[in-house]
């Protein structure tokens, strides 16, 4: 027999601090922060919706009924994690360009909790999951968003600049939200109580998009049809996010209570389980519309509208994945799609451009 000393949760935390250094991470953004795990309140005692409905929340793991329900809430806690230390290391260059203090400071205390967040996951699945929830805990820090191996496609992808921030803090970050929403519903009761904290400080990382869109728009110095293709670059994998059209896996994980609607504390209606996808996504499309318009209204006098890009545009998971569809939603041949999408999103000319006038004054208003 094996006398090795069992990996612990303060193992982990070796491992998070040589990740740290791994990717090259400025070792100021993380001093003086306390990293710990935080639990919050839950919507109800009971089990909300679900085959469970009514029944106690899940204390242990122990206590979930099913092993297939343990496999696929190990499986959902893995994919967010997964996602909090992905986007860190998206952003991990950025403090260098950053256009003044407050902007420096809000983009150190987004991934600061961005790390918090990807510890919090990995402290539920150490402490609840045993081996299993050891080896996905290490894994998290073994994938990279710059040798495209997160998990999913939006976390691979590289963020420039800060128009690319802003954006993708406005719309990739928005996601997170409604995921962390449906998540404070869990029957688990260790995640759904894990969500609340997280859900104040993701609520700052949206704020911070949002107000830098609208200093770069009333600025007017970056042309607005650049700003549109940091959107289609940015708004395709935040559709994508909210996963598959008539998603088995987003029926099961309601049926048992792992994962709910958005609303779901405030929606009477019984749930379609086979579109809560597509319900997720619809409310999504309906929030940051309002936002579009908002920055519309901020634009200099003269200038084109900022849109979203079609639903259909530049997919790669759901019905429309991989389909010649244009941003305004017309199906196209192959060789006009491959010159539509040269057209229309960020290409070397464009991030040069961004560049060059990051380092002008003026080009976003101050804070």
């Amino acid at each position: 027999m094996s006398s090795a000393r069992p990996f612990t949760f303060d193992d982990w935390v070796d491992y998070f601090r040589k990740w740290q250094q791994d990717i090259d991470l400025d070792p100021s953004i993380t001093a003086g922060y306390q990293f710990d795990a935080r639990y919050g309140d839950l919507h109800s005692d009971g089990i909300e919706f679900g085959d469970y409905k009514g029944e106690r929340r899940w204390e242990t793991i122990l206590e979930v009924p099913d092993q297939r329900i343990r496999d696929a809430l190990l499986h959902l806690i893995t994919y967010q994690g997964d996602t909090e230390f992905g986007s860190v290391e998206q952003q991990r260059h950025l403090a260098a360009t950053a256009p003044g203090e407050h902007d420096l400071q809000a983009l150190i205390r987004i991934m600061r909790e961005e790390m918090r967040h990807g510890w919090q996951m990995c402290h539920l699945l150490i402490s609840h999951f045993g081996s299993s929830g050891r080896v996905e805990a290490r894994k998290l820090l073994e994938r990279r968003s710059f040798k495209n191996q997160r998990l999913l496609g939006s976390f691979n992808v590289p963020v420039d600049n800060w128009l690319d921030f802003f954006t993708y803090t406005q719309f990739v970050d928005r996601d997170g939200k409604f995921q962390l929403g449906m998540l404070s519903h869990s029957a688990f009761a260790p995640l759904a109580r894990s969500m609340g904290p997280m859900l104040k400080e993701e609520s700052f990382h949206l704020g911070t998009g949002n107000s830098g869109l609208k200093r770069i728009v009333k600025a007017g110095r970056v042309p607005i049809p650049v700003i549109q293709k940091y959107f289609n670059k940015w708004i395709p994998t935040a559709y994508d996010l909210f996963g598959t059209d008539g998603s088995t896996s987003a029926h099961w994980s309601y049926v048992w209570g792992l994962k709910g609607r958005f609303n779901e504390d405030q929606n009477p209606e019984p749930a379609d389980r086979d579109r809560l996808n597509e319900y997720a996504r619809e409310l999504y499309v309906q929030e940051v519309e309002a936002l579009v318009e908002a920055l519309n209204r901020d634009r200099p006098e003269g200038t084109p509208e900022l849109r979203l890009p079609d639903v259909a545009f530049n997919r790669r998971i759901g019905e429309h994945a991989g389909r010649p569809y244009s941003v305004t939603g017309e199906l196209l041949d192959e060789a006009s799609h491959a010159r539509h999408l040269a057209a229309n999103l960020p290409g070397d000319a464009d991030r040069d451009a961004v560049a060059s006038l990051s380092k002008e004054p003026g080009w976003i208003l101050p804070r």
